[in-house]
C-alpha cells in the first residue's frame, strides 16, 4: 500500500509570517491609503473566505478604503517590500519568517508519512523559504501557485497529488477557511492550525469545526500526537 501523503500549506502553517506577509500587507495599504490596518482586521477577511491570495486581499482592501491604485502596481509595491527591491528575498521581509517545526519533528513525521506542500505561494517564493529553513526534510511533490489553474478554496493542487498518487491516503494541514474548503472539495481530512497568537484564534476554531475538520491544533509540533493518540 502507498504510504500516506501529509500534505502542508505555508504560511501560519510551515512558517510564520505574521511579520513578513502579513506586516507587507499592511504596509502596502498604508502606502496607498496613508492609514493603517489592524492584524484583526485582516484576519477578518481571511476568515471571510475567498482572500487566500494576499495580492487580491490586499488590493480588496484598498479599494474598499476608496484608493484606486492598479493591480499591477500594487503588486509591485507589495513585492517590493517583501522580496527587497532586487526581487531576490535579500533585504526583503520575507526574511522576517520564522520556521515553526522545532528541531526533528519534520523528521520523525517523516518515518509515518511522505511529506508535501501545496501553497498559494509563488513557486520561487516558496522555494526561498524551505532553502533557508526545511534543512534535511524533504518535501515532494509542492504544488505551488503557478501549478493550478484554481487558487483555494479550490481543490485542484490536492486533486493533482491524489491523481499523481492513486491509493495513497492524504491529509492537509492548513490555518485557513480556504485551506479547510479545499480539503473538503477534495475529499481529504483537513487538519487545522489554530495559533493561540492568532488575532482571532476563537472565530478560526469554530470555522474549522464548522468544516467538520478531523483535528485542530495549535500548530505543527502537535501533530505526532495527533497521528499517534
Amino acid at each position: 500500500m502507498s504510504q500516506p501523503i501529509l500534505i502542508f500549506d505555508m504560511d501560519g502553517v510551515l512558517v510564520d509570517v505574521t511579520e513578513s506577509y502579513r506586516e507587507t500587507i499592511a504596509r502596502t495599504v498604508e502606502h496607498f491609503t496613508q492609514s493603517r490596518i489592524t492584524r484583526e482586521e485582516i484576519q477578518d477577511l481571511k476568515n471571510q473566505g475567498g482572500f487566500n491570495d494576499d495580492w487580491r486581499l490586499t488590493h480588496h482592501i484598498i479599494s474598499t478604503a476608496g484608493g484606486s491604485v492598479p493591480f499591477d502596481e500594487m503588486k509591485a509595491h507589495f513585492q517590493s517590500l517583501f522580496l527587497g527591491s532586487d526581487g531576490t528575498g535579500a533585504g526583503g521581509m520575507i526574511l522576517r519568517e520564522k520556521w515553526v517545526a522545532r528541531p526533528g519533528v519534520l523528521e520523525k513525521l517523516s518515518a509515518q508519512f511522505r511529506l508535501a506542500v501545496f501553497t498559494g505561494r509563488p513557486r520561487e517564493e516558496a522555494a526561498i523559504t524551505l532553502r533557508r529553513f526545511a534543512g534535511p526534510v524533504t518535501f515532494d511533490p509542492i504544488v505551488a501557485l503557478e501549478d493550478v489553474a484554481n487558487p483555494k478554496p479550490a481543490p485542484d493542487g490536492l486533486l493533482r497529488i491524489a491523481l499523481d498518487n492513486p491509493g495513497a491516503r492524504l491529509f492537509y494541514v492548513g490555518d485557513s477557511i480556504d485551506d479547510a474548503r479545499a480539503a473538503r472539495a477534495a475529499g481529504v481530512p483537513f487538519l487545522g492550525i489554530a495559533a493561540p497568537s492568532n488575532p482571532r484564534y476563537l472565530d478560526l476554531v469554530f470555522l474549522f469545526q464548522a468544516e467538520r475538520a478531523w483535528a485542530i491544533v495549535d500548530d505543527i509540533n502537535y501533530l505526532d500526537e495527533v497521528f499517534t493518540a
